[in-house]
């Protein structure tokens, strides 16, 4: 997931090591998405999932309108 935003979005991507079945992406430190019940699973959200969350996320700060 880290590899594909680093290669396609070409953002700074740092992967922390968190608690067993965690699932949580962050943008500028702030909680965009949270694998909850189903991250502990081993249930995820789709790689294009996170992408479509962390690209509009960039775009509104950036100040660029969402797609």
């Amino acid at each position: 997931m880290a590899a594909t935003l680093r290669r396609d979005l070409h953002l700074e991507v740092e992967l922390l090591d968190g608690h067993y079945g965690e699932f949580t992406v962050l943008v500028d430190g702030e909680e965009i998405l949270n694998g909850g019940a189903l991250g502990f699973i081993g249930v995820l959200p789709t790689v294009r999932k996170v992408r479509e969350l962390v690209e509009r996320r960039v775009r509104l700060a950036s100040g660029a309108p969402p797609e």
